[in-house]
């Protein structure tokens, strides 16, 4: 048995599905809001599964992770990109490297959310 924490099924098939996923952590500064979100990257058959209407599902995608911090004045308008820092991002070969910055990040994976259910701008 591991102590590694493990991805709660359905957001790991999200991601496998190359839906991002973002949780918000703590500002640096009262006034700011900020999120950690992951992107998965898409691979080729992504393209034709969209064409046809499908999603593909792929065990082999990489992952770019980053790290935003927005004003929170600015965070439900069009001009929510005014005033945003990008505090770090790290790129994640596979899913076992995705469990690897995760870690060094101090993030576990069951604190993320769906992007739209969370107030992450992008």
């Amino acid at each position: 048995m591991t102590n590694e924490p493990a991805w709660p099924l359905e957001k790991l098939s999200a991601l496998r599905l190359g839906r991002r996923l973002v949780v918000e952590v703590p500002a640096t500064n009262p006034g700011r809001r900020a999120f950690v979100d992951i992107r998965p990257d898409k691979v080729g058959a992504d393209i034709r599964a969209r064409d046809e209407g499908w999603t593909h599902r792929s065990t082999a995608r990489s992952f770019t992770v980053e790290h935003w911090e927005y004003d929170a004045a600015l965070i439900d308008g069009f001009d929510y990109d005014i005033g945003a820092e990008l505090l770090r991002s790290a790129v994640a070969g596979d899913e076992a490297e995705l469990l690897t910055v995760l870690r060094e990040w101090r993030l576990n994976p069951s604190q993320f959310r769906y992007a739209w259910d969370t107030a992450d701008p992008r």
